[in-house]
């Protein structure tokens, strides 16, 4: 399929990302399940509850698609309104409420799992859903946004909402009821090493560079010289993520197939409503991809690190935490080739119309 207009077509190893996660993950869990002792060393330095390697490979995955953001475009995404409302309404409101609502219907006799997923909805994405934007051609500037008003909105609201869907609202319905104690400096910690810290390293990149040698510089000659270390660092992340819980993850197999159908279910779900809506409200391909994507993603570094600081490291919330990036990256890198074929059911971007001679000038503006 030819791109259109202003949009390269996806590089080699773009076009077979998912051969390259699909090999990550299997090595992972190879390594997690033949190694004695792996896991438990990968987990011994951790960063907010996260193995330091995967941290490590958050921030260099990070880095290089917030380098190529041109912040001084970021003004004409926060003046768009609809796409800024839309994006809190599903992350804050539709997100949490459905990922509560499969949980329950698919995991009634599982409050382990259950809450563990509900946690994993509670969990809004600062980290992965910038790579599978970008692979989609959605905007890049307006991930950064959305990313970036996300996570004040995690650090204010997720403890909030825990309590709510882990212990009132089941207490309403009736339910069993959970308690989730997790304080406002953890969650605002991880969203200022995971996000802070790559957000920061991406603007002065390109504030000092354009300012020594030039944007055309910068963009030409710098960015593809740094892009491949987003590709090295998601596929180190994902190897390192699924050799700490291989063990876990291949000797309960039916567990991890009854954790993954509500996840199944929930990323669709949320990808399709969130680029039917953006389409319907106007946002063109490019911010509904994003808005798309910034939707069905799904902080798991956080979920993982709040599930095992409140249940524990083997426990079966934990292991929901682990599994949903296990669901969410096949499912999100194939989200991306969809949204790719995607962009011929939004309208072309119209030319702009020829403006008015100005009376002195004699020249149309552009």
């Amino acid at each position: 399929m030819s791109a259109p207009p202003g949009t390269a077509r996806l590089s080699f190893t773009d076009r077979y990302l998912a051969v390259w996660i699909l090999a990550a993950m299997a090595a992972g869990l190879g390594l997690g399940r033949l190694v004695p002792g792996l896991g438990d060393a990968l987990a011994t330095v951790t960063v907010t509850g996260v193995s330091l390697p995967i941290a490590v490979g958050l921030l260099v995955m990070m880095y290089p698609v917030l380098a190529k953001v041109r912040y001084d475009r970021l003004g004409t995404v926060t003046r768009d309104r609809p796409l800024l409302i839309w994006s809190l309404v599903l992350n804050w409101v539709v997100g949490p409420a459905l990922m509560f609502a499969l949980a329950w219907i698919f995991l009634p006799d599982l409050p382990e799992y259950r809450t563990g997923l509900i946690i994993v909805g509670l969990a809004r994405c600062i980290a992965m859903v910038v790579i599978w934007n970008d692979l989609a051609c959605g905007d890049r500037e307006a991930a950064a946004v959305l990313v970036a008003i996300n996570s004040v909105f995690q650090v204010v609201a997720f403890s909030a909402l825990g309590w709510f869907y882990l212990s009132v609202l089941p207490g309403w319905l009736g339910l069993q009821q959970t308690a989730l104690d997790v304080s406002v400096w953890e969650i605002a910690r991880s969203v200022l090493i995971f996000l802070g810290v790559p957000l920061a390293a991406g603007f002065l990149t390109r504030r000092v560079a354009e300012r020594i040698r030039g944007r055309a510089w910068y963009e030409a000659a710098f960015v593809p010289r740094v892009a491949p270390l987003a590709l090295y660092g998601l596929l180190f992340t994902i190897v390192v993520l699924f050799a700490l819980q291989g063990e876990a993850i291949t000797s309960r197999p039916l567990d991890v197939a009854r954790i993954a159908a509500p996840l199944l279910v929930y990323f669709g779900l949320m990808w399709a409503g969130a680029m039917l809506l953006g389409r319907a409200a106007g946002l063109g391909h490019p911010r509904a991809t994003t808005l798309a994507f910034t939707a069905a993603g799904n902080n798991f570094e956080l979920a993982i690190a709040v599930a095992i600081a409140t249940f524990g490291a083997s426990s079966g919330q934990a292991l929901a935490g682990v599994v949903g990036p296990l669901i969410e990256v096949p499912v999100l890198i194939g989200l991306v080739r969809v949204a790719l074929a995607a962009r011929r059911f939004f309208p072309e971007p119209s030319a702009p119309a020829p403006a008015a001679r100005a009376p002195q000038e004699g020249t149309a503006r552009v």
